[in-house]
Formats: structure tokens, sequence, C-alpha cells
């Protein structure tokens, strides 16, 4: 399985990669299935049917909504976020649902949104599609949403491949041993082994290119987030904080908030928080390398660009590159996956990666940005994934602030260091494996244990 970095981080919405990106994506390449089909213009009616964590959390993650859009034509890194909500209520207005955007055809809610209590064995994050005309079933296809937007049929899932993609790379790595040993072998930085493989799919120029405009991106969701104030949409009456401390910021940090490390981390703060409120409302962001975990890479990615006056264009492109590589071990050795593993597969594997990043660009050794990634990921070994409401509000939001911190502390550890230390990376990920296993389903995204249960009985 071949894995590039554009994968990892995806211009999407939020405010979930495996219960909103995912689904709506799922959606679409089933309307695009039944077109290659020629089935459009027969189809009378479509079902949807959730299954496990996306019915137990779907309405708050608004996999519902993405299913929609998705069924109309609709893509996650096209669509226009503030189009969702008029369309949706015409949709339940009228009772129409316009497939593909091409032909309008009866949806009944109760009746063909259907939220089942009960999991499909593959993943917890399942769902089905039915296209029925005259009472029979024209077409039907179960897709499996696991994380950070990937999504895999039921046809992939049975056959066990997690990804067509079989392109062969001239620096293939299924470990951070294999990685480790690359790079001495070819005398490579991590960033300049991921590039080589990058170029197997497109030009150094396309990837440059392209991963600036992730970072433009990411900074277009951090001002958006620094703009927009008021309660989050949801329920919980969770009140936007980024604009109101950037504020705060602006006015005590003038003369020295530079050479101020409490300032500076409150700044990390402020990004994060931007970004995961933003990705709360619904609005556009990257997947990195899931929306739950989203605001930590971009975070720790401001503090380096804001704090260090010799950052480059080059910075960002390294900085993605080597926490690519450790997305990509986590997705291969375990999961980045909330609903399989708990937050610890998301917020662990996202501090773990930007730690990778910094570590990366501030000159360290492959062993130090190893070293990084193991410190970010080891001390978030055995989070939960318990969202309050299946809203992903509390604790998401305040998560990412405190694991991007984590990051820049783990990063700066490791460069303290010589690369050497006791537990690997390698075993740091098995153990989140082994651990999300031995998890009980209720703290892996379901909202039926932990923060989200106790909220309740306060």
């Amino acid at each position: 399985m071949a894995i590039s970095v554009f994968d990892l981080f995806k211009i999407g919405i939020g405010p979930s990669s495996s219960h909103t990106v995912g689904p709506m994506r799922a959606a679409a390449l089933y309307v695009g299935a039944l077109r290659e089909r020629q089935l459009l213009g027969r189809i009378e009616r479509i079902e949807v049917k959730l299954y496990g964590s996306l019915s137990a959390t779907g309405v708050g993650h608004g996999t519902d909504r993405a299913v929609i859009m998705g069924l109309m034509g609709e893509w996650p890194d096209r669509i226009d976020p503030t189009q969702i909500a008029p369309r949706m209520a015409a949709l339940l207005d009228s009772g129409e649902l316009n497939l593909a955007g091409e032909r309008r055809i009866p949806f009944d809610w109760v009746r063909d949104m259907r939220l089942l209590d009960e999991n499909l064995p593959y993943h917890p994050n399942a769902m089905t599609l039915l296209a029925y005309e005259g009472g029979q079933v024209l077409h039907e296809d179960t897709y499996y949403s696991i994380g950070g937007g990937f999504v895999v049929d039921a046809e992939q899932a049975a056959s066990g491949a997690l990804d067509q993609d079989h392109t062969r790379l001239p620096y293939d790595f299924d470990s951070a041993a294999e990685l480790l040993q690359l790079c001495r072998r070819h005398n490579l930085r991590v960033s300049e082994l991921m590039l080589a493989n990058e170029r197997m799919w497109r030009s150094e120029t396309e990837i440059r290119e392209g991963l600036k405009h992730i970072w433009q991106a990411m900074r277009d969701c951090v001002d958006a987030g620094l703009r927009h104030e008021g309660i989050l949409p949801g329920g919980l009456n969770v009140q936007r904080r980024a604009a109101r401390l950037h504020r705060n910021l602006l006015e005590i940090g003038k003369p020295n908030v530079i050479g101020s490390t409490l300032s500076a981390m409150e700044w990390v703060n402020l990004f994060a928080l931007a970004v995961n409120e933003e990705n709360a409302a619904g609005g556009r962001m990257v997947t990195a390398p899931t929306n739950g975990a989203a605001g930590i890479i971009p975070a720790v990615l401001h503090y380096y660009m804001r704090f260090n006056p010799d950052a480059s264009d080059d910075d960002v492109v390294n900085y993605f590159l080597a926490a690519a590589a450790v997305g990509i071990l986590c997705k291969k050795n375990a999961s980045i996956s909330g609903a399989e593993v708990g937050c610890q597969g998301e917020v662990g594997s996202a501090c773990a990666m930007a730690a990778a990043g910094l570590a990366e660009v501030l000159g360290a050794s492959p062993e130090q940005v190893e070293n990084a990634a193991e410190i970010g990921l080891e001390h978030n070994l055995g989070l939960t994934c318990d969202p309050v409401g299946g809203l992903v509000q509390v604790p998401c939001i305040e998560r990412n602030a405190i694991a991007a911190v984590k990051a820049i502390n783990a990063a700066q550890m490791a460069l303290r260091g010589d690369g050497q230390h006791f537990i690997s990376l390698d075993q740091v990920i098995r153990t989140m494996r082994d651990t999300g296993a031995d998890m009980h389903d209720k703290y892996k995204e379901t909202s039926r244990g932990g923060l989200a249960v106790s909220s309740i009985e306060c």
C-alpha cells in the first residue's frame, strides 16, 4: 500500500473526517457507480443505512447531511459549506432529493435515513446505500470510512485491501526502523526521502505547490477562526474563544511576544482553537490526518512560521513531508480512526506527526525525528474518544491545543538528545494498536462512555 502526503492532508469540511468527509466521499462514489451503470434515470428511491459509530454519533458529526450532499453529487473538497444548511432545509421541506444534481426523487427522511444500532464486521464506521426501482434493488454497496477521509467499499474490505494504490516507491518503508535504515544507507533526511517517494506521483514543482496550497488552506482556516464569534452549532452552547483570545494577545503581546515562552504557548493554543472551532462549525479546513485532530499540525507550523524570522516555504514543504512519514506509519501499523482505536489514533497520531515535522525543520537527524514522534505518541497512549453529544467540541477543541503544545515539547526534548532512546516509535505504534483493540467500544466515538456520559450525569 502506497500512501502519499496528499492522502493524509486533504482539504475538506468539518466536523469529522471519518463521519463527514468519508461518508460524503462514499455517497459521491456511489453516485458515480450509478452513473457508470447508467442507472440514474431508473432510480425511484434511495435508502441510507448507517451502522456502528456512524449511527451512534452521526447526527452530531453531520453524517446524515454529508451523505445527502454526496448523493447530490458534491465532494468535500469542492462543496461550499455555507450551502449545506439551506439545501438540507429545502430537501426536508420538499421531500425530494436531487440525485447527482440531475434527477429529483422522493426522499422520506424517517423511512430512507436509517440509523441502526448494529455493527458490520470490518470497521465501526459503516454505511450501506441502496437504489430502488419499483421496490427492487438496482444497486447496493457498503462503504467503510476508515479514518482521515479514507473510504473503502465492501469488495476492498473483503480482500483486505485498504488502498488500491500499489505504486512502487524508491524508498518504501513499513516501519520506523526501515525508514531510519533507508535514511542512513542513502544519506537522506526524512523529508528528502519522502520527497523522492512523492515524485512517483507528481513532479517536484507540483508537490511543492500542492503543499503550499495545503498550507494556505490551513492559514485561511485559522483566519476564519479568528474572525468568527458566537455559539457553536449543536446544542451544547459552546462559546467560541479564538477571536477574543486573539484580541487579548494582540493587546498584551505587542512589545516582546516573540521573546516570551508563555506568550508563544498562548499563540499555539490560539491557532489550534481557531482551527477546531471552524471544524466544529462545519467550515472549510484541512484533514490532518483527521478532522477531530486537525488543529495540531497547523498550530505547530504556525508557531514555527511566526516565531522563526528565517522560516521559508521550503520549511513548510519539509514539515509536511516529515509529518506525513509518521502518519503513514500510524496508518499502516495501527489506525488514525477514533472509532477504531480511540482518540490516541487521532490526536496521538497528529501530535507525533507535528513533533516530527517541527524537529525536521529545526535540523534534527532522522533518529531525532523518530524520537520526537515517539515522545508525542507515547504520551497520548490510551486516550479515549468520548465526544459529548457526538459533537467534535468537548473535549476535542481543547485537546488539540494541549497536544500542539505537547508536540513542540516533544520536538525540543528530542533535539536535546542524540536520537537514542529506550522505547522505539514502532513499539509505541504497536502499543497504540493493541490498546485500541483492548479499549471498550463505548470509549471509541460512540458518546456512550467517558466524558460524554459524565457530562450528562453532572
